[in-house]
């Protein structure tokens, strides 16, 4: 470790975070399914393969346009199942409460995590809940953990990127950690934008269907796609060509993005996906997303090469070309 003390930035999803998974993490607890450092973990039992992920949110604010902390938790842990191939079945939730946290707050937040556990057909079996000191936390802090089933024929994993694939993404990048950030510094544009949080586990389910040999599926979250899309290269040892002219991005946040002097693709998601497929599998894996009232913007933004592994390479408007590195540093504090 370079550093004697953590840092926001290890907490980014970006370089830092991967540093501290790395150099710390990983060298002490040992195991095979943890070293893939896929969304969920991938376990088999004799029953099957179950996929199972954990996650803690700290959103700040914890109300944001489009969403709260509470339906963002459980869908990321639903979507985090759903990069697995897996359907979402029970889920557990751990409350850090801090002192003087209202009441009608915290139903507030309960009530829309009872809907997205509806809405996603998962069930709340377990939990566990802590109050600390005022000034100890920030309002309100979420643990939750999921368990899903994995169908036989899902063989998905961020080390299973090939050349020739081509890469989907669902939809338009950024509209979270602008949303959030917006909120959390009292900014006003004229154009609102609203966060993207949704449950994916139906989209996927559509996408192994339409095209089974579907080889990654990521929810590009902390560190935006350009985090996700290195990890992918890195795990697989592939190079990713993407175009910049293909990359979807809403006016309003790209404007911001622009006025801030942020990149779209260091911007979190909450409800995009990308999904790594056959070339020759792309167009049914592309029409299923498309099919899904989450996924009516996605499309091609690339393709995965042997050239430059361990690389994503940028095809820029004006006709070059640029590395896109992992997100360095802390852009968008709290914002999952």
């Amino acid at each position: 470790m370079k550093n004697d003390s953590i840092l926001l930035d290890h907490g980014s999803g970006g370089k830092m975070a991967h540093q501290l998974m790395h150099d710390l993490l990983l060298p002490l607890f040992r195991d095979p399914v943890l070293a893939r450092l896929h969304d969920g973990a991938l376990l088999e039992t004799p029953q099957g393969r179950i996929a199972f992920s954990t996650d803690s949110f700290v959103v700040d604010p914890p109300f944001f346009p489009g969403g709260n902390i509470g339906d963002l938790a459980v869908n990321g842990t639903v979507n985090d199942l759903a990069m697995c191939g897996a359907r979402p079945a029970f889920m557990s939730l751990g409350l850090i409460l801090e002192e003087g946290l209202a009441i009608e707050t915290l139903q507030c937040i309960l009530i829309s995590m009872a809907q997205a556990l509806e809405r996603s057909g998962t069930r709340l079996v377990t939990g566990d809940t802590k109050v600390v000191p005022r000034g100890t936390a920030d309002k309100i802090f979420i643990n939750t953990s999921g368990i899903g089933f994995v169908p036989p024929a899902a063989h998905i994993s961020g080390d299973q990127a090939r050349p020739g694939d081509c890469v989907i993404l669902s939809g338009n990048m950024g509209d979270h950690g602008i949303a959030v950030l917006t909120q959390r510094q009292g900014l006003d544009f004229e154009s609102d934008v609203i966060s993207d949080t949704a449950p994916l586990h139906a989209m996927v389910q559509a996408i192994l269907a339409a095209a089974p040999p579907v080889h990654v599926l990521r929810d590009p979250t902390r560190g935006g796609v350009a985090t996700a899309l290195n990890e992918i290269a890195l795990q697989s040892g592939v190079g990713i060509e993407i175009d910049e002219h293909s990359l979807p991005v809403a006016p309003a946040v790209a404007g911001i993005c622009e006025m801030l002097g942020l990149d779209p693709l260091h911007v979190a998601n909450e409800g995009k996906l990308l999904c790594l497929v056959p070339e020759d599998h792309a167009s049914n894996a592309l029409a299923a997303i498309q099919r899904d009232p989450f996924g009516r913007a996605a499309c091609i933004i690339g393709r995965v090469t042997g050239d430059h592994p361990g690389r994503v390479i940028l095809s820029t408007r004006i006709g070059g070309r640029r590395i896109v590195d992992m997100l360095s540093g802390e852009q968008l504090p709290r914002i999952c």
